[in-house]
């Protein structure tokens, strides 16, 4: 190129280059500001779009934006990103949000303002920005939202499978973390709590593995419970209300309790302890029970003697019958119209006196299980020694003669841990178990004699009573008794002879 032109033609060309540019520039001002003048400002600014649009190439990229709720309700989809985009967070991420509330055990991470998660979703990169715009008015909530970028090619994709998965990813994640809390009407409310529940973090450490109780049967309760929380579906084709109504009778200090702990942490369900007795009418019961979650377990314990209760025959259908808790209202609770509000509920009942219930109470559909846990068993007593003396074998020589004693004396499994627990040494707690036992089994054996001769002097008493009433009636009849008087301390006293002769008038 050097060669054909020379250093004049050079300066020659690029001086009509910069002669013909500024001549093109100044037109073009000139143009702008006649246009000014001339064009009205809409219409300039339809035309600069135009020219915008021809001239600036189309943007492959699209852009979700998630905001925190939708109306007045929360947005499903943000929460569930809050949760998930804390499992994604890179080590290219420079700010983090940390926070932990008094009742937490652990600490949550989540992003802050302005940064960016890159996720891959099936060979797809999507981008995620955490928004947070601040209120103008002073009053006024912030407004938080997500944005998820992508290319828009897959829009579909990520609509049906993707955000899905995320929604999905985020309850197990929820579930694996969740603190599973016990609610009361009483009990103070948290920074969590909403509506007239307050509750606490269920501390109670016990599980399945822990509970004193026969293999068999508990095996069963996890069984059913599995078996319950996995047919959403079923539950949907027959018609009936995802619940379960189960029943724990026995003893006091059989485990019920701790049976209905361990329910809770299996299922990691939380646990409404529901007091019949601040309950003052059906419509206030209907209330407390709405106001309940799914996935929770409702305890009433002692049913039988919590609240006594309308009879169904004292005018359950009058005008009033809505004013007052009554049997009627408790069992349209339990399998009534109300009791299809929320899905994946446990009802648990206890009591002592299972023979005290209702018989309305107790078929299939209101109590579903009937879990009788009695006094302790061989299996129980195995558990409890394991827990507290860390003894999972057979060999302590004390073994053989505890489980005969258990197999033949009332024991509940609250006095064998009571027992156990007086001593870090196996065998001193397991000699002091087997001095209980005799002691009580001694105990029981004296009280069970004392009773037989009370109930044989009433039985002699009450065989007496009758005898003279007998013959009070048969004398008003006419009918003469034969006696003999036999000597006796101050005087003699009438008997009734073997030989006694009855003569009619």
């Amino acid at each position: 190129m050097a060669s054909m032109f020379s250093t004049s033609e050079m300066s020659n060309i690029a001086s009509t280059l910069l002669s013909t540019y500024a001549s093109f520039a100044g037109t073009l001002m000139l143009l702008r500001s006649m246009a000014r003048e001339l064009i009205p400002e809409q219409l300039r600014s339809y035309f600069f779009s135009l020219f915008h649009y021809l001239f600036t190439p189309p943007s492959t990229d699209l852009t979700l934006v998630i905001n925190e709720s939708s109306g007045v309700s929360s947005n499903e989809v943000y929460n569930a990103a809050d949760l998930y985009l804390a499992t994604k967070i890179s080590p290219k991420t420079e700010r983090l949000k940390l926070s932990k509330t008094e009742r937490q055990k652990n600490f949550a991470i989540s992003i802050e303002k302005d940064e960016e998660v890159v996720d891959i979703f099936e060979g797809i990169e999507l981008k995620w920005r955490y928004n947070c715009i601040e209120p103008r008015e002073k009053h006024s909530a912030e407004k938080k939202f997500f944005e998820l970028s992508f290319n828009k090619k897959f829009k579909d994709k990520i609509v049906d499978f993707y955000l899905p998965h995320v929604l999905a990813r985020a309850k197990q994640i929820k579930e694996e973390s969740k603190v599973v809390k016990i609610y009361n009407r009483d009990c103070p409310r948290g920074d969590d709590d909403t509506g007239i529940w307050g509750s606490m973090n269920l501390e109670h450490p016990a599980t399945f593995d822990t509970v004193a109780m026969d293999s068999e049967l508990k095996k069963m309760i996890i069984d059913d419970l599995e078996r319950f929380v996995r047919r959403r579906e079923f539950y949907k084709k027959v018609g009936k209300a995802w619940k379960r109504g189960y029943l724990l009778y026995g003893p006091p200090g059989t485990g019920k309790s701790s049976l209905i702990a361990a329910m809770a942490n299996y299922l990691k369900f939380d646990i409404y302890d529901l007091e019949l007795a601040s309950i003052y009418s059906n419509s206030d019961l209907r209330n407390v029970l709405l106001s309940t979650t799914n996935r929770s377990i409702i305890v009433i314990e002692d049913i039988d003697c919590s609240i006594q209760v309308q009879d169904r025959e004292n005018g359950l259908e009058s005008d009033n019958s809505n004013r007052r808790l009554t049997l009627s209202g408790i069992l349209n609770f339990i399998d009534g119209l109300w009791s299809s509000c929320g899905d994946e509920k446990i009802i648990v009942f206890t009591t002592n006196h299972k023979d005290r219930l209702d018989p309305a109470l107790l078929r299939p559909g209101r109590m579903d299980v009937h879990i009788n846990l009695s006094y302790c068993t061989v299996d129980a007593f195995r558990i409890l020694a394991s827990n507290y003396l860390d003894i999972s074998n057979r060999d302590h020589p004390l073994f053989g003669e505890i489980e005969s004693l258990i197999q033949s004396t009332e024991v509940t499994p609250a006095e064998v841990a009571e027992e156990l627990m007086r001593s870090e040494d196996a065998d001193l707690a397991l000699q002091g178990l087997v001095n209980f036992i005799k002691h009580k089994r001694s105990k029981c054996h004296k009280n069970e004699e004392e009773v037989a001769e009370i109930e044989e002097a009433n039985s002699f008493k009450s065989g007496n009573e009758e005898k003279e009433i007998s013959v009070t009636r048969k004398r008003r009849s006419g009918v003469r008794i034969a006696t003999r008087r036999r000597p006796g301390k101050g005087g003699t006293k009438d008997r009734l002879g073997r030989s006694a002769k009855m003569f009619f008038h």
